[in-house]
């Protein structure tokens, strides 16, 4: 009789495919970080996930400064997807949906590089409270990189408030939608 451990290995490398491995994510994750690289972009995330009944899908998450649109996406898409196909020798046996997706139009932001979002809505979770708000969203309108603060433009009510922030004092931030 096996022992458990031979069993379950046994189990676990029989119905391992040949995508598995071509599909070393970390093998194939700063090939296409260098090619992102060259479009412009970065990347945040990379996932191979396996699922016997729908199929196997890379999943990649693109970023960079400015927005990015469907055209931009379906532009990456491609040009990875041909790339891919270049890297993968064994087309036959590494069938996949390839899976180009952006962060969305809340992104977080990377609070070093508030200074990139002047003019840009944002969501900004603060570690020190401004006048009891721990939440404030509005528009950065200045950044001023002596002293490391942000002057954020937002509304209660019918009143205009410009909030001078340490970076400091920031949590977390990320883009936001104005409605």
């Amino acid at each position: 009789m096996m022992p458990l451990l031979e069993v379950w290995a046994f189990i676990f490398l029989k119905g391992r495919t040949l995508l598995d491995k071509y599909m070393d994510v970390d093998g194939i994750k700063n090939k296409i970080e260098e090619r992102l690289k060259t479009l412009g972009y970065s990347l945040y995330s990379i996932k191979y996930l396996r699922d016997n009944k729908k199929g196997n899908t890379l999943e990649i998450i693109v970023d960079r400064d400015e927005s990015i649109n469907l055209d931009d996406i379906v532009s990456v898409s491609d040009n990875l997807s041909s790339y891919l196909d270049e890297i993968i020798d064994d087309k036959d046996e590494t069938s996949y949906t390839l899976d180009v997706s952006s962060l969305g139009a809340e992104k977080p932001i990377d609070i070093s590089k508030l200074d990139k979002y002047v003019g840009k809505y944002v969501n900004l979770h603060l570690s020190h409270p401004y006048k009891g708000e721990n939440i404030l969203e509005g528009i950065i309108s200045s950044y001023d990189k002596e002293s490391n603060t942000i002057i954020l433009t937002y509304k209660i009510k019918t009143r205009v408030i410009n909030a001078s922030l340490k970076i400091s004092d920031i949590d977390r931030a990320r883009l936001a939608i104005k409605f």
